[in-house]
């Protein structure tokens, strides 16, 4: 199975990301990908610590040197987003895949249960 990391924004609309995010971990999940997902660490860190939040993008960091690609969400790049991206291709040289939320929205409506 790939191993995917999910990279999409989370400060800001912190509870708003956090549900699109959902959305996107199921995606990846029904794509048959094992999606990593940093997000769910700001349910148990602050984000908006900085000491914290450093600890929580390091971790990411981390499990992304497991993963097999990285997959981009939404339109708008979060600067948090860009040192994912930059990261994967430039210190792992990992696969960027960009998606489109029509794309996800699409894809969990043609699913059986509408998603």
């Amino acid at each position: 199975m790939k191993m995917v990391y999910i990279c999409s924004p989370l400060k800001g609309d912190i509870d708003g990301n956090i549900e699109r995010v959902k959305r996107y971990t199921k995606f990846a999940l029904l794509c048959g990908a094992a999606p990593v997902t940093p997000h769910f660490f700001a349910l148990c860190i602050d984000d908006n610590d900085p000491r914290e939040r450093a600890i929580g993008m390091n971790a990411g960091h981390t499990l992304m040197g497991m993963c097999d690609e990285l997959w981009q969400f939404g339109t708008h790049i979060s600067e948090g987003m860009q040192r994912e991206i930059d990261f994967a291709k430039r210190k792992l040289k990992i696969p960027v895949l960009v998606i489109s939320d029509d794309y996800v929205e699409s894809f969990l409506s043609n699913r059986i249960g509408g998603g």
